[in-house]
């Protein structure tokens, strides 16, 4: 395991890392819960956009923040210096501030004036919602706790998500009425949220892979060797 490090008297500039990424992660889900309301939810984008701008510059302001102290560590303890958690960390926290920026992208769907609250097929928008959601607190909580026997479950279970993103973008691509702006919106809904789920993927993967796997989530199933 990656990350073992935070455990058995880690050092408090790690623990505080830790901290970060966490608190990352959830500003990140409430980012998400905010734009894709805006999208599916009825909400009035321009009442959110303030509250979404705000949240992502304390997401970014905590990026620079532990790439910082990472660096920080790996000079004060030179060659005492935990180089797989260096790595694995500067990777960690790029995933998470990756989920902030689609979910910004979701909210450029409303603010595009995009909404599908009336859509017929609503109550599957509405799953993929509070899925997504429940999911990168459930990241936080299993990165938090070092719950490996979640995580490993999680990222099994992400296939099928991700499968399911693919099919709806398949189904608009084959069907004769789904030019316009309202498929190319819902085409890229898909596609933030399975860009969403592979970086919460990516994040747990610090738990359960050696350090030169990170970030396999980000390749095709057939691709992952």
């Amino acid at each position: 395991m990656v990350l073992e490090f935070f455990r058995g008297g880690a050092d408090s500039e790690l623990e505080e890392i830790e901290g970060l990424i966490i608190q990352m992660l959830l500003d990140c889900r409430h980012t998400f819960d905010l734009a894709i309301n805006a999208v599916i939810g009825g909400t009035e984008p321009a009442a959110v956009g303030k509250r979404i701008s705000k949240t992502d510059v304390g997401v970014n302001k905590a990026q620079r923040k532990v790439r910082k102290e990472l660096v920080v560590h790996a000079s004060v303890r030179g060659s005492n210096a935990d180089l797989p958690m260096v790595l694995s960390s500067m990777s960690i926290v790029k995933d998470a501030e990756r989920i902030g920026d689609y979910s910004k992208n979701i909210w450029d769907i409303a603010d595009a004036g995009v909404d599908l609250s009336r859509d017929d097929d609503i109550d599957t928008l509405i799953k993929y919602r509070d899925r997504t959601s429940s999911m990168i607190a459930e990241t936080a909580r299993v990165f938090r706790e070092r719950d490996v026997e979640a995580a490993h479950r999680m990222i099994q279970e992400s296939d099928g998500v991700q499968d399911e993103y693919d099919e709806g973008i398949r189904a608009l691509l084959s069907r004769a009425d789904s030019a316009g702006p309202e498929a190319v919106a819902r085409a890229l809904l898909y596609r933030y949220l399975k860009r969403i789920n592979a970086h919460a993927m990516n994040v747990l993967t610090s738990l359960v892979m050696p350090v030169h796997r990170l970030d396999f989530y980000d390749e095709k199933k057939a691709d992952r060797s």
